[in-house]
């Protein structure tokens, strides 16, 4: 698209609350939506999501299932959040941890009082050494962890049968993840927005490349220096495939009511105390991105099966 692109570094320890927050700082930032409605409340209120390549949310809770796991003799078997109280609840800190926590409140538990959050690590070692009872973990990530790790008892490597998935999606919590950000005084100036559906029609470019060919995605990462290997990432690269395709009305378009139940659960869990205005969200700029853009929706779009590797290697 004719643009010259500086990537920052991120990742999961960079604190939300940066966001935007410098005018001079980077034009687009990836982030959860419920992390920036935060910071929109807080002293943000520029932030636009501008385009929602996740269509879905990828945030699960992982337990032992009866009889499985470091201590089979544990009668553990949690399959919901209505069964966390009195059990030790694995979540990630930096507002990653909303969906569990809501989910949670959903059945009238509150962190503290009926449970105890414990802040987990990025990885699912506090699981496998049977520290807490859930483990947050994304499913394009921490959830292919375990199943990368070999069980003591059978030597063999852990199998899906042996765990419990709770789906925050299916729980009715989830909300929604990865997208792009601007600010709208930038958005406003010159030919700014003009660059943004550069920008977003490059990326839109990309996603389907990657749907398309994803063994090509997975080298350009491990050339790249991944710290993890080929087999974790093309679990990975598999997962994320699902959570961006199908997507209805186009690659990074927003659905209306996704926004509106990640909205109304953040409004229910404390996370925001009003909802954001209408101009905190803008589905033109994904949509003219998208013009003369083939399969931009992915319909036919079917998540394939990808053999677990030992350590993801």
């Amino acid at each position: 698209e004719g643009l010259h692109v500086t990537i920052l570094p991120g990742g999961p320890d960079v604190i939300p609350q940066v966001v935007g927050s410098d005018p001079a700082g980077p034009e687009f930032t990836i982030s959860w939506v419920p992390k920036v409605l935060e910071v929109r409340a807080k002293d943000q209120s520029d932030l636009v999501d501008i385009a929602q390549v996740f269509q879905r949310a990828g945030t699960r809770s992982v337990s032992w299932a009866a009889g499985k796991g470091p201590d089979p003799t544990s009668p553990d078997n949690i399959t919901s959040p209505e069964q966390f109280a009195g059990k030790n609840i694995g979540v990630w800190d930096f507002g990653n941890e909303y969906e569990v926590t809501a989910g949670a409140l959903k059945f009238n538990l509150a962190q503290g009082t009926d449970y105890t959050k414990v802040i987990q690590p990025f990885d699912m070692t506090l699981l496998l050494s049977r520290q807490i009872d859930v483990a947050e973990a994304m499913i394009y990530n921490e959830y292919a962890q375990v199943l990368e790790a070999t069980n003591p008892a059978t030597n063999d490597l852990y199998q899906p049968e042996d765990l419990n998935v709770i789906d925050y999606n299916e729980v009715g919590t989830a909300m929604l993840q990865d997208a792009l950000w601007a600010r709208a005084a930038w958005l406003g100036e010159g030919t700014n927005a003009d660059t943004t559906v550069k920008f977003l029609r490059a990326s839109f470019k990309g996603w389907i490349y990657c749907r398309e060919n994803p063994a090509d995605c997975v080298k350009y990462v491990t050339d790249a220096g991944s710290t993890l290997g080929a087999g974790h990432q093309k679990w990975m690269m598999n997962e994320i495939n699902a959570l961006i395709w199908p997507s209805p009305d186009g690659v990074g378009v927003l659905s209306s009511s996704a926004w509106s139940q990640t909205v109304d659960t953040a409004l229910e869990a404390g996370i925001i105390a009003a909802a954001p205005p209408d101009s905190a969200y803008r589905t033109d700029l994904a949509q003219k991105a998208l013009e003369g853009l083939s399969d931009a929706d992915g319909a036919g779009f079917t998540k394939a099966v990808v053999e677990v590797t030992k350590g993801g290697e």
